[in-house]
């Protein structure tokens, strides 16, 4: 069977856009065991029987279990286009209704949903009070104590550029080079929420929840701005914080 990276003769090469709520399955990949329910799995599933044959996605990027996502890009290869109806409200029929398919667009063969990315962006909620919230459980990160954003926002830029993001990379990431592009990075508050909001051409496994940890440390006034770029230059994830829970991540 072809890999959604190798175009099948005659076929339609389609594009969704993907949202979806994580609190509850096993993150993005499908895996060997039915225990763990995956996106990839329920959306395959659901995007086979609409094609009345087995399909295979290719996505922009992995998300972590508990993580959720607001556009998550994929493809996949289609011998007959049903249209984006049936890609889109069809697919939706069959998905959990904490999946959705928000749009269906029918693209060039060389399209591919990873390799034509120019970048990915996720974005890190939190909040604080005095009592967890009910609404938010699973959807935004609490915090019981104050943080300052000014140090925070001020410690983010150290993570702009092209580095080695070894400190904050996961010890069983796959990744070849922990070399990665980071355009955009800022710690800001929006309501009842501060947010790190960070853009890069890619990332490594764990690396926003590991940035968001020690992101955290400098707001908390445990740690002073400058020691992002101390944990960036010893590339060494030992060093660095603990990871942030998967609460409140969004791709």
């Amino acid at each position: 069977m072809p890999t959604p990276e190798q175009a099948i003769p005659n076929s339609h090469r389609i594009a969704l856009g993907i949202e979806y709520d994580g609190s509850t399955y096993s993150g993005w990949q499908k895996q060997k065991s039915p225990q763990h329910e995956t996106i990839q799995q329920y959306l395959e599933t659901a995007l086979s029987k609409v094609a009345d044959r087995d399909i295979v996605v290719s996505c922009a990027g992995r998300t972590d279990a508990g993580v959720h996502a607001t556009c998550q890009v994929v493809h996949f290869d289609a011998e007959i286009d049903r249209g984006a109806k049936a890609w889109t409200q069809g697919v939706n029929s069959m998905l959990p209704r904490t999946i959705r398919v928000i749009w269906s667009r029918t693209q060039e063969d060389d399209f591919h949903a990873r390799f034509s990315a120019m970048s990915r962006r996720y974005m890190y909620l939190m909040y604080r009070r005095d009592t967890k919230s009910a609404m938010l459980h699973r959807r935004a990160s609490y915090c019981r104590r104050e943080l300052d954003e000014v140090s925070m926002n001020a410690a983010a830029q150290h993570f702009l550029g092209e580095q080695d993001f070894t400190s904050f990379r996961a010890a069983g990431c796959q990744s070849k080079t922990a070399m990665r592009n980071v355009m955009h990075a800022s710690v800001y508050r929006r309501g009842g929420f501060l947010i790190f909001d960070v853009k890069a051409n890619a990332f490594l496994q764990h690396m926003v929840r590991n940035m968001m940890g020690s992101l955290l440390q400098v707001g908390s006034g445990n740690k002073d701005p400058a020691w992002i770029a101390e944990l960036l230059s010893l590339q060494d994830r030992s060093q660095a914080a603990p990871t942030a829970l998967p609460d409140g991540l969004y791709l």
